[in-house]
């Protein structure tokens, strides 16, 4: 689960969605596609890499995994480019490659279940943990027990009170924002009917048609909000406290709560994690807003002159659904890379995280296992604004026994500013765990029913990321997994802003933050594997 930062417009009041950050509405639509220019846009140079670099070759298709929440396969700019099994013939209720996986036609669904359900929310994994303890410490006492089970009563007095602090802040912050969005719609619904329009915008507001004095200072109030803010209009206001709210009431009543199970649906045993052949194959699920928004920013469709455009332009999006909204699970995330690499992804792009991985050493596995068939990981750095060389998420960059993983790229974020505000405020960083930066704040791309919209965090920097790898291995298909990733590396542009560190009022240099200090640049990626190619 990753955990973006949402601000709530006019009140500052911060809360925690479990997808991602919706910023402010006047960032240029696909920003991260230009040119990097001093003081302006740090975008990856997109459109300048095809034209100048890539106009006279011909690209080979690769398949990139997004293990997400889901991807809309029907989507008017990414039906296309999705990965379809060539072995599996769909609906015929038949393993027809015999890969233990029935109609996986566009990937597979691992939080599903064989009647066709699928899990939406899940419990975090402290709270599962809280869960697993609670029968055999609640109400014991500590000096009892013998040493072995006093370290582990301990973690149990550990996870009931973040369980029970957690659950009790976000039901105080979903009331809070329940009572502003009820105080904030009643105010531009009774704007609306005194200026007679079905829309407020700034415009209009800083303007209104009247002369009651008591509209004019209502509309000048509303005004001023949305302009601190840098919103364009009221509704979108409202659709962000109502996201805010929806996210708010799913980690309070389903994350932080213990007495909510959600894993009965799929049907397996969650702790056996050498199960296989468990879920569904619907792809989509219940809520694919997230894994569609990331499957775009690498590949939407760039010749169908709809919508937007990805990063790559040959590439076939295998879609995985082991992602809910709440923590992922071991076991899931561990059978999501094998699946992806045994049904021939070259790039997995993993957009989530949490805080706790009882069942590490699955993933650890099966990332080597990865490794040992050349595909390149990408992760997400996570939204929480700490330093990861001292503080624990997962997948970690690095395995269990401390070692690096070669394979795995991890990704920070950052906005289109190179200014102080270069990172983005949310992003996590380290010196010795996050590799690279990446566009990810305001990023505009695809989402589910043919909509668009933009999303921030470090969940939309890595898929930039896996884009330019992808757009590396189709046009250079030598290249392994370690040339993506050193090429990534050393290409990105280094960048010496004083930038504002995230969780933070201190001012750091911006090479402090991550092992290159820099940010990708898509055309300099291409523009350094044309050159080592001629050095040939």
């Amino acid at each position: 689960m990753i955990k973006p930062q949402f601000v709530a417009p006019l009140t500052g009041v911060i809360l925690l969605s479990s997808l991602s950050l919706a910023t402010a509405q006047t960032t240029p639509k696909q920003w991260f596609h230009l040119q990097a220019q001093a003081d302006t846009t740090v975008g990856i140079s997109t459109d300048r890499a095809y034209t100048e670099l890539l106009k006279n070759r011909k690209p080979t298709p690769v398949v990139v995994a997004v293990i997400d929440g889901g991807v809309d396969s029907t989507h008017e700019d990414l039906r296309r480019v999705m990965w379809k099994n060539p072995r599996e013939i769909a609906g015929n209720g038949v393993d027809d490659d015999k890969n233990g996986y029935v109609d996986d036609v566009f990937g597979w669904n691992f939080i599903g279940g064989k009647d066709g359900r699928n899990v939406r929310y899940e419990t975090a994994e402290v709270t599962r943990q809280y869960i697993r303890l609670k029968p055999l410490y609640e109400g014991k006492n500590r000096a009892s027990l013998k040493p072995a089970q006093q370290k582990e009563y301990d973690s149990y007095v550990k996870y009931k009170k973040e369980v029970e602090q957690k659950q009790s802040e976000y039901r105080q912050q979903f009331q809070q924002i329940k009572e502003f969005a009820g105080q904030f719609n009643a105010v531009t619904d009774a704007l609306k009917s005194a200026l007679k329009v079905a829309k407020l915008d700034t415009t209009l507001l800083k303007n209104p048609m009247t002369e009651d004095p008591r509209v004019k200072q209502q509309a000048r109030a509303v005004y001023m909000m949305l302009s601190a803010q840098k919103y364009a209009d009221t509704q979108t206001v409202a659709d962000e406290l109502k996201s805010a709210l929806e996210d708010l009431e799913a980690r309070a009543e389903y994350a932080y709560n213990p007495n909510y199970d959600a894993r009965s649906i799929v049907g397996d045993n969650p702790e056996n994690v050498n199960e296989k052949g468990y879920g569904n194959a619907d792809v989509i699920g219940p809520n694919a807003r997230h894994g569609t928004h990331v499957a775009g920013i690498i590949a939407a469709d760039r010749t169908n002159s709809l919508g937007v455009m990805g990063v790559a332009d040959a590439v076939q999006i295998m879609a995985i659904r082991a992602v809910p909204d709440g923590d992922e699970r071991d076991k899931d995330v561990a059978n999501a890379i094998r699946y992806a690499v045994d049904n021939g992804a070259q790039i997995i792009n993993m957009s989530f995280g949490k805080d706790y991985s009882p069942q590490r050493k699955a993933v650890d596995d099966a990332m080597r296992y990865a490794l040992s068939k050349g595909v390149l990981l990408i992760h997400a750095a996570g939204n929480d604004g700490k330093l990861l060389d001292t503080t624990a998420s997962y997948p970690a960059p690095t395995f269990i026994d401390g070692k690096e993983i070669p394979n795995l790229i991890t990704v920070g974020a950052v906005t289109q500013r190179n200014d102080e505000s270069l990172v983005a405020p949310f992003s996590n960083y380290g010196r010795k765990t996050v590799d690279v930066f990446a566009p990810g704040m305001a990023i505009y791309s695809t989402t589910p029913q043919n909509g668009y919209e933009s999303l921030s965090g470090t969940s939309m920097a890595a898929p930039v990321v896996a884009g330019i790898a992808a757009v590396l291995k189709s046009y250079f298909p030598k290249l392994t997994f370690a040339d993506l990733k050193r090429i990534i590396q050393q290409s990105a542009t280094v960048y010496k802003t004083p930038v504002t560190r995230p969780e933070s009022d201190k001012v750091v240099n911006f090479q402090e933050l991550s092992k290159t200090g820099a940010i990708v640049n898509l055309y300099q990626a291409v523009k350094l594997a044309l050159d080592e190619e001629s050095a040939k």
